[in-house]
């Protein structure tokens, strides 16, 4: 009996360890369904911050998912349907180095070729892209700040959408954009 009740009290307290540890929830609803993301606050603050700071200002509210390579990534939060850049604040400094991949369904910020450049955009990775990993090529890597936890069915279904080549109002043409625009209706962070 005591065996029994020691038992349980192991089990509940690593219930309870995981409940600690977990991190921000934000929900996205899309015109292709929905999922859900887990954020890593502890080993990406910088970047979980400034994230939640946009989902806060409903700025990802009507966004697009722009650039879509099945097999690779899905990328969006920066583009309104008629393919205008939104103005973002200022970039985030690299988190790249804090040991999270960039596996199936973790999602990482999107940047230029200067790893302090990410801003609003992110992209969900679609399959496991260690080239995106610190440190890569480059010398540097992609920040991952978090997971899909539910939801890797709209993940699939956006990854398969028809893509094209599109103009875009400022910076000439755009590769991989959706024929039909897969748009963000919401970012909301679940309580």
């Amino acid at each position: 009996m005591r065996k029994l009740f020691a038992s349980l009290i192991l089990i509940a307290s690593c219930f309870a360890s995981q409940a600690a540890i977990a991190g921000p929830k934000v929900e996205f609803k899309t015109t292709l369904g929905n999922f859900v993301v887990e954020l890593d606050s502890d080993k990406a603050p910088k970047t979980t911050a400034n994230f939640l700071n946009y989902v806060k200002s409903g700025f990802y509210n009507g966004t697009i998912f722009h650039r879509v390579i099945d097999g690779f990534m899905i990328q969006g939060g920066g583009f309104t349907p008629d393919l205008t850049q939104k103005q973002t604040d200022a970039p985030v400094a690299s988190e790249a180095q804090n040991g999270l991949k960039n596996n199936a369904y973790t999602i990482a910020m999107a940047r230029t070729s200067d790893p302090d450049s990410a801003t609003a955009q992110f992209f969900i990775n679609v399959k496991d892209n260690q080239a995106l990993d610190y440190p890569n090529a480059m010398g540097n890597g992609y920040t991952v700040f978090g997971k899909v936890i539910s939801g890797t069915q709209t993940i699939d279904a956006i990854r398969k959408v028809p893509t094209m080549v599109a103009p875009t109002p400022r910076m000439g043409r755009m590769s991989d954009v959706p024929t039909n625009p897969v748009i963000i209706q919401s970012a909301t962070i679940l309580k």
